[in-house]
């Protein structure tokens, strides 16, 4: 038991690049488990914009036909980490659309484990991350195909925008695969906004700051479509870019 609570350090991959010191301030942190049974389908919406150290570790089983959708945005202003686990039978979807705010010299991490046990179950991993200042956004992301498992249709997607070249951004999608007949994949990039559209909208008559937020919210909007609270999400990251910049 005393193993299972020790302070995990950067020799763990799942936590390279993790700020320990704030992580101790908040660990241990407890499962939120979430399973449901056959053919049913839930969601869950998590904002996390707090000023304090804040960790989540959500765990999710879903049953052969089970659908869930997992909406998450966060950006502490010092450190923020959310872990996502979740394991589907025959049949299954899981999404996962997530969107992290970074400023001064937070550290925000969404680290996130998609196991495929069962076959022809889907998966939709979608991330994107907007960091400024010295601040760091990590995206750990596994889809594991279990051996058996055809038919499985998985896919990531990882994007980070820098809006100073002092911010850090750190990805690392996965694969693991022990089937055939499966169709997986995974997309990773990171860059900055373009600065022809900036000029493009500020020839228009925004403000340099409007001009960055429309195409900040544009580049966040694909992790909330289709979510039952987009709005909301939508307008809550708008505020928090508004503060950032």
């Amino acid at each position: 038991m005393t193993q299972a609570l020790a302070l995990p350090t950067r020799k763990s991959e799942d936590f390279r690049y993790s700020d320990i010191d704030a992580l101790a301030q908040v660990w241990p942190v407890p499962s939120e488990d979430i399973c449901l049974r056959d053919g049913e389908e839930g969601s869950l919406v998590v904002v996390e914009l707090g000023a304090g150290p804040v960790a989540r570790r959500i765990s999710v089983t879903l049953g052969a036909g089970a659908r869930f959708d997992l909406r998450i945005l966060h950006g502490s202003a010092t450190f923020g980490r959310i872990e996502v686990s979740c394991l589907l039978a025959d049949k299954a979807d899981f999404t996962l659309g997530a969107a992290q705010l970074g400023s001064g010299t937070a550290t925000v991490e969404i680290v996130s484990t998609v196991t495929h046990q069962g076959q022809n179950a889907t998966s939709r991993q979608i991330v994107r991350s907007v960091l400024v200042g010295h601040a760091t956004g990590s995206c750990l992301g596994k889809v594991a195909v279990a051996k058996g498992a055809v038919g499985t249709d998985a896919e990531q997607s990882v994007r980070a925008m820098l809006l100073d070249r002092t911010a850090t951004a750190n990805a690392k999608p996965e694969l693991e695969i022990y089937a055939d007949d499966v169709k997986c994949a995974h997309g990773c990039a990171v860059g900055e906004l373009d600065a022809m559209g900036l000029f493009y909208l500020q020839s228009r008559g925004l403000t340099p700051p409007q001009a960055k937020a429309l195409m900040l919210q544009a580049f966040l909007a694909e992790a909330f479509a289709g979510a039952e609270e987009e709005e909301r999400l939508q307008a809550l990251a708008l505020e928090r870019l508004g503060a950032m910049l």
